[in-house]
């Protein structure tokens, strides 16, 4: 299989910048528990204009991070792997098992109750983990298998922000959304009239997040939009979309997701945290991510196997899938992310927080061990 430069440099960023999150979590909880706590978190909630110092990184340099995922999504579905139709209904099939299964454990303990608006949280799987843990393993891991995880996660965020699109929008104000909509064809236009020149989709793009921003539908959601508004072209290395991706690889991976973390761990931890691991909620969100997830990410790959729909690659087994369909249960950017918008009550905010990223580290370990265990043994046989 032949990986793009692009693709390449895609995964070496997400899997370095794994690491820088986890040394930014580990860095913000520890500032938020030490002498200096109530300053940190104050620092975050810093007013600037009209929002907090939280919100404009949660709605303005998130959707940045948004145009990226995009405009990754857009190059697999032109010329990577989900432009093949049968190769991409298998790692289609998985991310909507990966969606709905952990959904529905959710649901069953919190259906009906003020806190079933957080069935989306243990639906998402974080890119920049998944990947960073994966690359653990070297060059044990067959091709196949990060292209599969990387598409799996890709599509999986797309569901996260339809989720969040649908969902999570409480008002709308129309004439903006309108407005924004108006941009957003009129964007489409230049890339029919062939406008290669990034400057007008770049200031349209920042049009648009005003107006998105102030009719409320998130506005992350244009990130998504201007993806697919710039222009593909052949995908060389000389397309408006080519040189976009690739000059946001890094700042997202090591500027973009790094301040999310920061602003988004600073939790303080009170001394009866193991207790409010055991409401409705909590519980739902560890077992959609610790088992929800990878339950639904195998079954669905399996059965569309199995019903002819989609082909498992030749130098993947069922074992390999299995032991990284753990890795998509490590939920953390996109999971808080969620966690914000579907609650507004400090405490569930923060008692989520703490379970997710509990959860994303046990399902990271067992993804890894499980791994480790297949593919080594994949290796000697």
């Amino acid at each position: 299989m032949v990986i793009t430069k692009l693709f390449r440099d895609f995964l070496d960023s997400e899997k370095a910048g794994g690491f820088i999150l986890i040394t930014c979590t580990l860095l913000s909880l520890l500032l938020a528990n030490s002498v200096l706590g109530e300053s940190y978190q104050h620092l975050w909630h810093h007013q600037l204009g009209n929002h907090t110092l939280e919100h404009w990184i949660n709605d303005g340099l998130m959707t940045i991070f948004f145009l990226l995922i995009g405009l990754e999504l857009e190059r697999e579905i032109y010329a990577g792997e989900l432009s093949n139709l049968k190769s991409a209904l298998l790692p289609i099939s998985a991310a909507i098992g990966g969606m709905l299964i952990p959904a529905g454990f959710y649901l069953l303990l919190n259906y009906g109750t003020t806190t079933q608006s957080g069935a989306g949280i243990p639906m998402a799987t974080d890119i920049a983990f998944a990947l960073g843990i994966l690359s653990l393993l070297g060059n044990r891991v067959p091709v196949s298998l990060k292209v599969f995880l990387t598409a799996l996660a890709v599509i999986d965020d797309l569901g996260a922000i339809l989720i969040i699109a649908f969902f999570y929008t409480k008002t709308l104000v129309w004439s903006n959304l309108f407005i924004a909509l108006g941009i957003f064809a009129f964007l489409l236009l230049l890339n029919r009239l062939k406008i290669r020149n990034l400057i007008p989709y770049l200031i349209g793009g920042i049009a648009m997040w005003y107006f998105m921003l102030n009719s409320g539908v998130h506005a992350t959601i244009t990130g998504v939009l201007l993806a697919f508004a710039i222009p593909f072209g052949n995908g060389d290395e000389k397309s408006s979309s080519y040189i976009l991706q690739h000059f946001l690889h890094k700042p997202v991976a090591f500027i973009i997701l790094p301040i999310f973390a920061l602003a988004n761990t600073a939790i303080i931890i009170g001394s009866d945290w193991q207790e409010n691991l055991f409401n409705p909620y909590t519980l739902g969100i560890a077992l959609g991510l610790v088992i929800g997830k990878p339950l639904g990410i195998w079954l669905f790959s399996f059965g569309s196997v199995k019903l002819k729909i989609s082909t498992l690659p030749e130098d993947l087994n069922w074992k390999s899938i299995f032991g990284v369909s753990f890795l998509g249960g490590i939920g953390f950017t996109m999971s808080i992310f969620i966690t914000l918008l579907a609650f507004s009550d400090d405490d569930h905010i923060t008692n989520s927080k703490i379970v997710i990223l509990i959860s994303s580290l046990v399902a990271g370990i067992i993804g890894l061990l499980l791994l480790k265990s297949i593919l080594k043994k994949s290796k000697t046989n």
